[in-house]
Order: C-alpha cells, then sequence, then structure tokens
C-alpha cells in the first residue's frame, strides 16, 4: 500500500520537500531564459530539485495554486513535474484541498488520481462530511492512492473554527480526527498506519501527542515547519512517539539559493537546506 511506502520513506527521512514553486524564486540564470515558456522554466527547477533531494526526502508535495496561476502552461508544469517524481520512484502528494459534494468529487478523484494530473495522495476538505471524501475510497482500494485530510491546520486564522468546543466537550477538530480514523479503517496496511491520514499543522504541537494517543493509525501531513515557525524538536517529540508522519518544509528549501547561487549550481544550497533539515530534526531523538 502507498502509504507502507511513504511510512518506510518516514522512518529514513521525515522531510517533505513543497515544489510550491513560483517564478520569482527561479534563479536568474533561467529565469531569464527567454526560449522557455514560464512552466518550462518551472518544470526544470523541480526536476533539477528531485534530482538533488532525492536522497533525502520522504517525498515531495506539490501546491497546485502555483501552477493553476499560470494557465494552462502552468498546468502542464504541475503534471510533468508529478510524472517526473513519480517515474523516478518518488511519492507525490498533490496540494489541492478539494472539497465538494459527491458527483463533483468523484471528478476530483478521476481528475488527480487518473491521467495527466495523477499523484499518490491529494489533500481534502471534510466540511462537507463524508459526501466530500466518499468517491475518493475507490482509488484508495483499487488504485493504490492515499488522502490527507484537513483536520488542524497552521494558519494564524485556524482556531477560528477548528478549535471550537461542541457541546460534547470536544474541540471541533477533536470530532473530525474521530472521522477521520473511521474513514481510514478499511485501509490500514502492513506498517499499521491508513492511507487515509491528516494535515496537522506543527504551530499546534499540543494537539500531536493526544491525536497520536487517540488515533495510533493515524499518518500526519505536516506544515508548518520553519518558515512557520516550526522547529526540528517540535518534530522530534512527535517521532519520539512514533514515526507517523512527513514534514514539509516549502520556503525555506526552494529558495536556500537565493543570494547565494543564482547560476545552475543553485541546487547546492537546495540540497545543503534539505540536509540540515533533517539532521535538525534527527538530532533530538
Amino acid at each position: 500500500m502507498i502509504i507502507d511506502r511513504l511510512h518506510e520513506a518516514a522512518c529514513d527521512s521525515p522531510v517533505c520537500v513543497g515544489l510550491d514553486t513560483r517564478i520569482e524564486y527561479l534563479p536568474e540564470y533561467l529565469a531569464s531564459n527567454a526560449e522557455l515558456t514560464p512552466g518550462e522554466k518551472i518544470t526544470e527547477f523541480n526536476k533539477r530539485i528531485i534530482d538533488a533531494t532525492a536522497d533525502l526526502a520522504a517525498c515531495y508535495k506539490i501546491q497546485i495554486a502555483c501552477y493553476e496561476a499560470l494557465g494552462l502552461d502552468g498546468m502542464k508544469a504541475y503534471a510533468d513535474t508529478s510524472k517526473y517524481a513519480r517515474e523516478a520512484g518518488r511519492i507525490v502528494i498533490g496540494d489541492a484541498k478539494r472539497g465538494d459534494i459527491m458527483s463533483t468529487a468523484g471528478e476530483y478523484a478521476k481528475g488527480h488520481f487518473t491521467g495527466d494530473f495523477e499523484t499518490d495522495f491529494l489533500t481534502v476538505n471534510p466540511y462537507m462530511g463524508e459526501d466530500a471524501i466518499s468517491p475518493y475510497y475507490p482509488y484508495v482500494k483499487d488504485h493504490d492512492k492515499g488522502l490527507f485530510v484537513l483536520l488542524h491546520t497552521s494558519n494564524p486564522s485556524a482556531q477560528d473554527f477548528q478549535e471550537d468546543k461542541l457541546h460534547t466537550g470536544q474541540a471541533l477538530y477533536e470530532k473530525v480526527a474521530d472521522s477521520i480514523e473511521k474513514w481510514g479503517r478499511p485501509f490500514v496496511g502492513d506498517s499499521g498506519f491508513s492511507s487515509i491520514g491528516a494535515v496537522v499543522g506543527l504551530t499546534y504541537p499540543e494537539a500531536f501527542e493526544s491525536l497520536q494517543t487517540a488515533h495510533p493509525n493515524m499518518f500526519f501531513l505536516v506544515p508548518g515547519y520553519g518558515a512557520q515557525g516550526g522547529s526540528g524538536k517540535d518534530v522530534a517529540e512527535i517521532y519520539g512517539r512514533g514515526r507517523c508522519a512527513v514534514v514539509n518544509n516549502s520556503r525555506g528549501i526552494i529558495t536556500a539559493h537565493k543570494g547565494k547561487a543564482e547560476d545552475a549550481s543553485f541546487v547546492d544550497p537546495i540540497r545543503q537546506k534539505t540536509l540540515e533539515m533533517k539532521e535538525d530534526i534527527f538530532q533530538w531523538l
């Protein structure tokens, strides 16, 4: 199962490299290349990063908004990046945060788990309930795909709704966690984790201990490292209780070359930053 592959990779390194690529992130030699379209430039940038970090990263997360903003050219870059990484044997998370009624969710599932935009995992929004999640089940079951469901996110206003107390005394995110566990029970792999996992931000480390205790089969995609304030020590506390997460770092890694290497050697500081993140986490274990 795909979750077993991800768990195995995460045991070696928890680093998820976020390819949330924008034109302004490109090194000057690539940005100024008049022979390439913006999408082609981004694709080349991403491929070089994948080549340079494949032995250090558990997976890659591609934020679709960065590509949609460039129109068809950008979406080709999204497709080409995912294809390149997956053909190299790497796991790809499509960060699209889809969430809609059952008939529409079925089309999203088809669009992101087959064809041009195929990835291994997809981020989804559970706000509309299981109707927005269940159309993905056949792909998880029969096509070795996985989901990361938004649970407790890392943005500053996450607490506006997610921490609201219900009449049961639970916070809303805790009720959502119960549902994610229920949805994921049929898809638990040999690793003990389900292919339906959750997104929980590193900016709320206090939530992790209770979530890990209450939901031992839940695997996490964790944003919030670096630029958003999360540290290697925070990750190590999670990893010390179980290798149940991959930790995303986007800007902190893919802009590491800015001001240092604007030529073809730009991948050197990016590789170094990826290594430093891995070491920053493991030094505390």
